[in-house]
C-alpha cells in the first residue's frame, strides 16, 4: 500500500455480504474483535478487518505518511485490493474520517455506512491530544516507563466505564518498543483538522444510507456532535448507546452489535 504494509484479516464464510471494520486512534482491528464475530455469527456478512498503516501489527516507520489523507487513499486502495465494489462499511472515530474522504475525494463506493463516534466535524482534539501533537518530538524521547504509563492513562481515557486490564494491555502493547514508541506520537503530530474541513460541508453529497451510533458518556468527542453530523446527513438514523464512552465497542459491545444488526439488515 501507499503508506506501507497492511495487516488484515477476515471473519466468516465466503459469498456473504462484505463488511469493512475501521479503526480509529490510537487504536487497531483489535477493538473490534467483538463485533466482528457477532456480525459474522450471524451467517450474513463477511467481515474484514485491517490495521492502518503505523497502526497495529502494519508497517510502522519513521517518515511514514500516516495523515487522514494518506489513510483515505490506502483504504481505497485495501477495497480495489480485496476485490470490494460495494461493501457495507462500518468506521470508528479516525475510521470516520477515513471512510468520509474515501467515498467523497477518492470514489470508494460503498453500499451503506455506518459511523461510530467519528472524527469529523471541528473542532476536535483534546487538550492532551494537541499538546501532545505539538510537542511530539519531546514526548518521543521519555523513557519507555513513563511512555508507557502515559499511553495507558491516554487509552483508558477513552472508556466510559474502564477497561480490563488485559484488554488495556493489548490496546497499548502496539504502541511500546523501538517502533512503536516514536509511531504512537508521530500519528498524533500528523492529525490534522484541515482533513475534515476540507470534506465536512460535502456530507449532504454521501448519498447512501448513513447510521451514526454515538456513546452518551463519550469524554472524547461530546455527543452534541453525534447529533449535529447526523443532521447534516440527509436521511442519516441518529443511535445514542447509554453508559458507553468513546470507545463504544469495548463499553457496550453488545447494544453496538445490536444497533448495527438492525442497521445493515434493512439496507443488504
Amino acid at each position: 500500500m501507499s503508506s506501507g504494509d497492511v495487516r488484515w484479516g477476515v471473519v466468516g464464510e465466503p459469498g456473504r455480504e462484505p463488511v469493512v471494520l475501521l479503526h480509529g486512534t490510537p487504536f487497531s482491528s483489535y477493538v473490534w474483535r467483538g463485533v466482528a464475530r457477532g456480525l459474522a455469527g450471524t451467517g450474513r456478512y463477511r467481515v474484514f478487518v485491517w490495521d492502518m498503516p503505523g497502526y497495529g501489527a502494519s508497517e510502522k516507520a519513521a517518515g511514514q505518511d500516516v495523515s487522514l489523507a494518506a489513510q483515505g487513499r490506502v483504504f481505497t486502495e485495501l477495497l480495489a485490493h480485496w476485490g470490494l465494489d460495494e461493501p457495507l462499511v462500518v468506521a470508528h472515530d479516525f475510521g470516520g474520517a477515513v471512510s468520509l474522504r474515501a467515498r467523497l475525494l477518492h470514489g470508494a463506493r460503498y453500499r451503506a455506512l455506518a459511523l461510530v463516534d467519528p472524527v469529523a466535524l471541528a473542532p476536535w482534539g483534546s487538550p492532551s491530544f494537541r499538546l501532545l501533537g505539538r510537542h511530539a518530538e519531546v514526548f518521543e524521547q521519555l523513557p519507555p516507563a513513563l511512555h508507557r504509563a502515559l499511553a495507558r492513562e491516554y487509552v483508558s481515557s477513552a472508556s466510559g466505564p474502564g477497561l480490563h486490564p488485559a484488554v488495556l494491555d493489548r490496546l497499548v502493547e502496539p504502541w511500546l518498543g523501538e517502533d512503536g514508541q516514536p509511531a504512537f506520537y508521530r500519528q498524533i503530530a500528523q492529525a490534522d483538522q484541515a482533513h475534515t474541513d476540507e470534506i465536512q460541508e460535502r456530507y449532504g453529497e454521501i448519498g447512501i444510507p448513513v447510521l451514526v451510533c454515538w456513546g452518551e458518556a463519550d469524554g472524547w468527542i461530546p455527543i452534541a456532535k453525534g447529533r449535529e453530523l447526523a443532521d447534516r446527513i440527509p436521511g442519516a438514523r441518529f443511535v445514542p448507546i447509554a453508559g458507553a464512552g468513546h470507545l463504544v465497542q469495548e463499553d457496550a459491545p453488545a447494544e453496538l452489535t445490536g444497533a448495527l444488526l438492525e442497521f445493515l439488515g434493512g439496507v443488504a
